[in-house]
């Protein structure tokens, strides 16, 4: 008989504690072994029952999912999913969680997120982070942002790409701050609920050298601007004339993912060709591959984070087995990898000439 994953689910909310348990409970391969309506339950209920992952509310009486969270990664690390209102407050401290820890972020249903929305996407998030050895950290602290490499000698009409997941906050984290104030324009897709994405991009702002937003319809792409998608809705590369920008849309799910990956790298393979960079980090499923793939048949370089520094190697594993990576590197050198690219095609370029 197959090992379900042991679930504990954390928040004071009766409701959703009936809710989560019933919809995971419909999932053969996992179990609700127990739920707390706050941290002081829970910690008893953890040691008890050794649960696989945690999902955890942020707003808790007695003790809030932050400073929880920040204990728990000190002296019982294991795989956490936070459950957060929708409220700009709710996504701020949704962010603070995945920097000190949290692997995955949820959104509460609501009016305009329903239960059935949310269980698919809970099910999947729990069956993601359920192999993840999450390591303890000293202190709870969050991990200080890389220094950025120096300005690029030549600006470019380059295009960067990014695609990420599971585990992809930090991992962006770890690239745009070290990329340089004048790098080429970037379009990033990230998977995560709506409203989160802009608490998302401001974060990433505040640590970077280049400017980082969440994406507008019609937004143009330049170099020093990075744009990130925003949640429930594709991002795309257009082109006009030698003007690069950016179009926001509805449109079906791919790979279950609004925003999705393999959006993004199509459009990017299609309007930039050889101008640009792709690169797929850390995630689970398939996002991706097909696009990357298209986009190295157009010419341009691509690059896969290696699985070692993966939190989920799912992405980035398709992508490689599929052929569409040139390159297979750590977390901690793509950003160099991506900018050596952008450097070699300018090269030739000038030769060329």
């Amino acid at each position: 008989m197959e090992k379900k994953i042991k679930v504990l689910v954390v928040d004071d909310s009766a409701v959703v504690r009936k809710v989560f348990k019933e919809e995971l409970s419909k999932e053969r391969d996992i179990e609700v072994i127990g739920t707390a309506p706050d941290p002081y339950v829970a910690r008893d209920k953890i040691v008890q029952l050794k649960p696989d992952v945690l999902t955890l509310d942020i707003e808790m009486p007695r003790m809030d999912g932050i400073t929880f969270l920040r204990k728990l990664m000190v002296y019982y690390p294991l795989p956490v999913i936070i459950v957060s209102s929708l409220t700009r407050g709710g996504s701020k401290l949704a962010m603070e969680a995945l920097s000190l820890g949290a692997l995955e972020v949820l959104s509460k249903p609501s009016e305009s997120y329903s239960v059935g929305e949310m269980s698919l996407q809970l099910a999947d998030k729990v069956r993601a982070v359920a192999s993840v050895r999450v390591q303890a950290r000293r202190g709870g602290t969050e991990e200080a942002p890389g220094k950025p490499i120096q300005a690029m000698e030549r600006t470019t009409h380059k295009v960067i790409a990014i695609g990420a997941s599971t585990g992809g906050t930090e991992a962006l984290k770890t690239v745009l701050t070290t990329l340089p104030p004048n790098a080429p324009g970037l379009l990033v897709v990230q998977h995560m609920p709506a409203q989160f994405t802009t608490s998302f991009a401001e974060r990433l702002n505040e640590l970077s050298a280049m400017t980082v937003r969440e994406a507008k319809d019609g937004d143009s792409l330049v170099n020093g601007l990075a744009l990130i998608a925003p949640g429930n809705y594709h991002l795309l590369l257009r082109r006009s004339g030698a003007r690069y920008s950016a179009e926001v849309k509805k449109g079906p799910l791919v790979h279950h993912q609004r925003p999705s990956v393999d959006v993004l790298f199509h459009s990017v393979a299609a309007h930039a060709g050889r101008n640009a960079v792709g690169v797929i980090l850390t995630g689970m499923g398939a996002d991706g591959a097909a696009g990357l793939l298209k986009m190295r048949e157009a010419g341009a370089r691509t690059v896969a984070q290696d699985e070692k520094s993966c939190i989920v190697f799912g992405m980035p594993r398709e992508a490689i087995r599929v052929g569409a990576a040139e390159k297979v590197v750590p977390l901690d050198q793509v950003a160099r990898t991506l900018l050596e690219l952008i450097s070699e095609d300018s090269a030739e370029s000038r030769q060329g000439q």
